[in-house]
């Protein structure tokens, strides 16, 4: 059953999942499952924590709901440990922030076709650590909810096990 955190719904039968199923199984995501991100979770149920709250404001909001969904699965389509990055990163050499969404991008474009609006939410979902601006206002909001996202992935397990 697929979830995002805080949420009861199952994602594989909502009107969400048919608009990620071409990906959502594919073994470039599926690598995410073995990456912890954020501390208590994975690559994976980060980019889908992102992708579903990113598509819900979007669709709340009349914008494109389908890009949302789609870009936020494949933000953080990386593999390198960025922990071992930083300390082997050279002078003049990207930061993290920017080296990983761009590269996640490009990843995404290999893995599917994706348009010029999931391209600039992909490249730009670290904003302001990134430059330039995002163009669109779901790049905006993928930026917003991926921060909400990493709080809640950090916050909840420890609020769980206080309350446990």
């Amino acid at each position: 059953m697929l979830k995002a955190i805080c949420s009861k719904k199952d994602l594989s039968s909502d009107r969400y999942y048919a608009l990620v199923s071409d990906i959502i199984d594919s073994s470039a995501l599926g690598r995410l499952k073995d990456i912890t991100h954020h501390i208590s979770t994975t690559r994976f149920q980060h980019c889908l924590n992102v992708s579903y709250y990113t598509y819900l404001i979007c669709k709340k909001l009349r914008l494109d709901a389908r890009a949302a969904a789609r870009a936020g699965l494949l933000h953080d389509l990386f593999y390198y440990d960025r922990k071992k990055y930083n300390k082997s990163k050279t002078k003049g050499q990207l930061s993290h922030s920017s080296m990983h969404a761009r590269l996640a991008a490009e990843n995404a474009a290999v893995l599917t076709n994706i348009t010029d609006l999931e391209r600039d939410m992909i490249e730009k979902h670290m904003w302001p650590m990134t430059r330039p601006l995002p163009s669109y206002k779901e790049s905006y909001i993928i930026t917003l909810t991926d921060k909400y996202c990493a709080v809640l992935e950090f916050l909840v397990p420890r609020i769980k096990t206080v309350l446990s």
